[in-house]
C-alpha cells in the first residue's frame, strides 16, 4: 500500500471503532528515542522518516506535527501523500492536541495505544481535550492488524558489559538504586526505559539502530529483581549468573501480569514522564510514588573508569575521522563523491578501530544547501555529489565498547566567501565561549547555553535546536538528563555537575543555501577554587580555512591553538606520514 492508502485502511478501523482521530507518536512502550521497526507505525502511515514528530489522522485529515530540525525534510518526504506537514515552533508542546481540541466536534473520541504514550502526557492531553468536551481513548492498537506486514519484536541476543569499562558491578549498581529507593520509601521500583536497564544490569544488545540496548523492562525490588527479557536473547550463562545476584528473568510480556499481582501493601516507583500509561493501569497497588526513574541521573554522572575510557575512546574516534577527511579531499582531487559514499566511508574507518561496535546515529552529511538541514541524512537515491566547491557539513558519531562519540565538523572544500567565514567565526566563537567557561555549583544549562549564542545574537542571527545533550557511556548518543538548551526543558532545567558529559554544539543554518555546526563533547569538571569547568574530550581539527582571526580576540585564539596542539599531540602517532602531514597542516597554529 502507499502512504495514502494507508490512511484509508486506518480509518476504515477508526470508523468501525467510532474514532474521530488517532494519534501515532514516534515512540516505543519505552520511550524511546529511536525504536525497533516493529514500532515505526508514525513512519509506516505517513513516510516521515525524521526521529521525532507525530501524526494525526482524523476523518477528514492527516498531518505530521514536527519541529525545525525537520521542516525541510518533511516537507520533501510528505510531498506525494495527503499528509500534511504541520510546524512546530515549541517542540515540548502537544500543538496536535490544540489543533484537535478546536478542530473536532464536541464529544468526538480521540484513540491512542495506551502503550506509546507516558502517564504525564496522556494527563495532560486529557486536561486539554476534556476542556473541548473531547474523550480520549486509550486502549486503542489500531495498527495492529492495518499494518499486515509488520516487523516482530527483535529478538537479538544480549551480552554482558565487562566490569573493566564500566567500573560499577551490576550488584553494585542495584545497591545504589535500592539506597535511593529507601530514600523515597519505595519497596520496588519500575524501570522501563531501555538504557536504564542496559546501564543497571551492565548488558548491552542491537535490538535498536544505533543504541545498544535490548527490548525489556525491570523491576528493583529490596531483595531481589525482576528482568522482563525473552530468554531466548540470553545465554544459560548469563541466566545462570543473574539468578547468582538475585536477578530473576521472565518473558517481556509477563510485566503487566506481575504488575496486576503486586501485593496492595507495596509502594512503587514509577516515573510518570516514561512509564506508559498501560502499564501505570496495571498496577494493582495504590502506593504508587511518582519520582524520577533512579538510573536516570545515577548514569549521567560518569565515574572515573568511564571517564578514562572516554578520552581513550576520542583518540580511536579521531584517528578515524582523520583518516576519512583525508581520504575525502585526496578523492576530490579525481573525481565527485556522493554524501552518502562519504557517511559510509566514515563507518569503515571508525570500523577499522578496536572495540567499535557501530554507528552512534545516522550519520549528517550534508554538501551545500543539505547542509541547511538540520537532521538530514543521504540516501543512494537523492544524495547529493560532493564536489571541491562549497562548504560540507558532517555529523557523525561511535558506539565502542569504551564509550559513545558525537562530532561535527564543518568544512570548505574550496576558497571560502567572507560571509562564510564571518558565520563560521561567530559559531566558533560560541563553541569556544561555552568551552571555557567557569561557573558555580548549582549553574543550569538553560543560563550556560546563551553563552554559546551570544556572538550570533548580536549579528542578528540565531540557531533553533538545542545547544547540546548529554551523552552516554556505549549507551544512548541523545543521553538525559543534562544540556544546553533554552529554560523549561529537562536540558535547560538541570544542574551541571562533575562527571557529565554533554555535546557543544552551536551552528546556523541559512536555508537553501548552508550549514555551519562545529561540535565536541565536553565533561565538566571540579577546580581547585570550588567553581566548575568544562575539559573538552572531542579529538580532531577544526576547519582553519572558515576562521576569520581578524574578529576573535586573544583569548579565543589561545584556546583554538592549544586545542589543535591537544589534537596534533594525540592522534600524530596513530596515523601515516601522509596522514601526520595533512594533521600537522590542519592544527597549524594562527
Amino acid at each position: 500500500m502507499n502512504i495514502d492508502q494507508r490512511i484509508s485502511a486506518l480509518r476504515q478501523r477508526m470508523r468501525s471503532e467510532g474514532i474521530s482521530a488517532y494519534i501515532l507518536p514516534s515512540s516505543d512502550p519505552h520511550n524511546s528515542e529511536y525504536v525497533a521497526d516493529h514500532w515505526k507505525s508514525r513512519e509506516w502511515i505517513s513516510g516521515f522518516t525524521g526521529s521525532a514528530g507525530t501524526v494525526v489522522v482524523t476523518l477528514d485529515h492527516a498531518g505530521v506535527w514536527t519541529d525545525s530540525r525537520y521542516f525541510l525534510q518533511a516537507e520533501e518526504e510528505l510531498a506525494q501523500s495527503e499528509m500534511v506537514l504541520h510546524k512546530m515552533f515549541n517542540q515540548f508542546k502537544p500543538q496536535y492536541i490544540e489543533w484537535l481540541c478546536e478542530n473536532l466536534d464536541s464529544g468526538a473520541i480521540v484513540g491512542v495505544d495506551g502503550q506509546l504514550f507516558s502517564i504525564g502526557a496522556i494527563s495532560s492531553f486529557e486536561k486539554l481535550l476534556n476542556q473541548s468536551s473531547l474523550t480520549l481513548n486509550t486502549n486503542l492498537d489500531l495498527i495492529r492488524g492495518t499494518w499486515e506486514d509488520r516487523p516482530d519484536i527483535p529478538i537479538n541476543s544480549v551480552f554482558v558489559h565487562e566490569d573493566k569499562y564500566t567500573g560499577s558491578t551490576r550488584i553494585q549498581k542495584i545497591n545504589a538504586i535500592r539506597e535511593e529507593m529507601a530514600n523515597k520509601g519505595a519497596d520496588s521500583h519500575l524501570i522501563s526505559t531501555l538504557d536504564d536497564i542496559a546501564w543497571t544490569f551492565n548488558l548491552r544488545g542491537s535490538d535498536v539502530d544505533y543504541n545498544p540496548v535490548f527490548v525489556s523492562y525491570a523491576i528493583i525490588n529490596k531483595n531481589n529483581s525482576v528482568l522482563f527479557v525473552d530468554s531466548q536473547k540470553l545465554d544459560e550463562s548469563l541466566i545462570n549468573q543473574l539468578a547468582i545476584e538475585n536477578v530473576e528473568v521472565q518473558p517481556y510480556g509477563n510485566v503487566i501480569k506481575y504488575l496486576n499481582e503486586l501485593s496492595a501493601s507495596i509502594s512503587i516507583l514509577i516515573d510518570k514522564r516514561n512509564c506508559n500509561i498501560a502499564l501505570f493501569r496495571a498496577i494493582n497497588t495504590q502506593n504508587i510514588i511518582q519520582g524520577t526513574t533512579i538510573p536516570r541521573y545515577l548514569k549521567a554522572v560518569k565515574n572515573e573508569t568511564e571517564i578514562q575510557h572516554t578520552r581513550e575512546v576520542m583518540v580511536k574516534d579521531g584517528v578515524a575521522l582523520s583518516k576519512a577527511f583525508k581520504w575525502l579531499e585526496d578523492t576530490l582531487k579525481e573525481r565527485s563523491v556522493k554524501e552518502i559514499e562519504f557517511s559510509d566511508k566514515l563507518a569503515e574507518f571508525r570500523s577499522q578501530q578496536m572495540d567499535y561496535k557501530g554507528e552512534s546515529f545516522g550519520a549528517i552529511v550534508g554538501y551545500k544547501s543539505n547542509g541547511a538541514v538540520i537532521h538530514y541524512r543521504p540516501n543512494w537515491e537523492s544524495s547529493k555529489e560532493i564536489e571541491a566547491d562549497g562548504m560540507l557539513l558532517c555529523d557523525s558519531g561511535g558506539q565502542y565498547l569504551n564509550g559513545t562519540t558525537d562530532i561535527t565538523r564543518t568544512v570548505t572544500l574550496s576558497s571560502p566567501s567572507d560571509e562564510h567565514k564571518r558565520n563560521f567565526t561567530l559559531v566558533l566563537k560560541g563553541m569556544i565561549a561555552l568551552s571555557r567557561a567557569i561557573f558555580p555549583k548549582g549553574t543550569k544549562g538553560g543560563q550556560l547555553d546563551t553563552l554559546a549564542r551570544q556572538f550570533l545574537w548580536q549579528n542578528g542571527l540565531n540557531y533553533l535546536h538545542g545547544t547540546g545533550h548529554g551523552v552516554g557511556f556505549f549507551l544512548n548518543v541523545h543521553e538525559p538528563t543534562q544540556g544546553f538548551s533554552s529554560p523549561g526543558n529537562e536540558r535547560g532545567d538541570t544542574v551541571h555537575v562533575p562527571g557529565m558529559i554533554s555535546s557543544n554544539e552551536p551552528g546556523y543554518y541559512k536555508d537553501g543555501a548552508y550549514g555551519i555546526r562545529i561540535e565536541n563533547l565536553i565533561l565538566c569538571k571540579e577546580r581547585k577554587d570550588g567553581f566548575l569547568e568544562f575539559e573538552t574530550l572531542t579529538l580532531m581539527p577544526i576547519d582553519l580555512n572558515l576562521v576569520d582571526s581578524s574578529i576573535m580576540d586573544v583569548g579565543e585564539l589561545s584556546w583554538l591553538n592549544s586545542y589543535h596542539e591537544e589534537v596534533n599531540a594525540k592522534l600524530r602517532p596513530h596515523l601515516s606520514i601522509e596522514e601526520k602531514e595533512w594533521l600537522d597542516t590542519k592544527t597549524r597554529s594562527i
